[in-house]
């Protein structure tokens, strides 16, 4: 019998989940490696001043490097969209909803909430799209797993929190959703809802046979529309995009002031998937989206 295929995996509910669902797909012999990230063992801290997003993938490709597991699996809205050459994104798993959901506990909807309601969301680009949306809403920040958010709504500190619809869903727990916004009124983050399986440069073929090709050519043009921008965005940029894949290939996409009123909301269709981005990134930068990647919050300046 041949060796198992190691798949290494952060330890929160919501990672085993969706390491288990590789597994399972693969159909052959396949061990599953927890690994506890800095982005996990950090939870009382923001994610920008311990790393950023990359905090939550870095031991697993310290893992690849090693030889200690095979595949790494990860949320892709957690992975950088700058890569590096030494590890391939090999697999993308059939996208499920990419949609925000709302949760309020007493089902009340979001906009019959109570002027100062206190809102949790830790993403700066929900907290930007909710301001421009519901003004009157006091926006607060929220670390930690599904459970953990949820029992902190139940503890009464939030009155309500935004969280993924995937990862609800994933875990059973759809039944806790409220409702859930619709990709223009939320424009979701690039990669959400998409389960990615990386592997090291050249060893693509252990998982090339999972790749489900509209979600990966969705997945190009959402980091594609990023890594345009290179360096300049960071885990308080307050940015979305999100391309879905009919007759054409339509890209939305959202730059906002994290603290501010500015935003550029924009959205263009076409069949070429390297000339829509190209064009969707340009008309973003005539529109000022630079300008908005560029600013940063306070605690920002006082963590670098």
């Amino acid at each position: 019998m041949s060796a198992p295929l190691r798949i290494g995996t952060r330890g929160s509910q919501l990672a085993l989940w969706q390491a288990n669902e590789v597994a399972r797909r693969l159909g052959r012999h396949a061990e599953v490696i927890p690994i506890r990230t800095t982005g996990d063992k950090r939870t009382d801290v923001t994610l920008a001043s311990v790393g950023g997003k990359g905090v939550f993938i870095k031991e697993l490709e310290e893992a690849l490097s090693r030889g200690e597991i095979d595949i790494a699996v990860h949320s892709l809205k957690d992975v950088p969209s700058i890569e590096s050459p030494q590890f391939a994104l090999a697999a993308f798993l059939e996208r499920a909803d990419p949609r925000d959901a709302w949760v309020q506990l007493e089902c009340v909807p979001i906009d019959q909430m109570a002027d100062g309601a206190k809102i949790a969301t830790s993403a700066p680009r929900r907290r930007a799209q909710l301001r421009a949306l519901y003004p009157k809403l006091r926006v607060e920040e929220i670390r930690g797993n599904v459970d953990t958010r949820i029992n902190k709504l139940r503890a009464g500190l939030y009155d309500g929190a935004i969280l993924a619809c995937a990862g609800l869903q994933r875990l059973g727990r759809d039944g806790e959703i409220t409702s859930r916004f619709s990709i223009d009124e939320m424009i979701p983050a690039a990669g959400q809802g998409i389960i990615v399986c990386e592997t090291l440069a050249g060893r693509e073929g252990l998982i090339a046979p999972l790749n489900h090709e509209q979600t990966a050519l969705a997945a190009k043009c959402e980091r594609g529309v990023l890594q345009k921008f290179g360096e300049l965005l960071d885990c308080y940029s307050a940015v979305a995009v999100h391309a879905t894949i009919d007759s054409t290939i339509t890209i939305r996409a959202f730059f906002g002031e994290l603290e501010g009123e500015r935003t550029i909301r924009f959205r263009q269709s076409g069949n070429d998937a390297e000339d829509l981005v190209d064009r969707v990134y340009e008309a973003l930068v005539a529109a000022g989206a630079n300008e908005l990647a560029v600013r940063r919050s306070p605690l920002a300046e006082e963590t670098q």
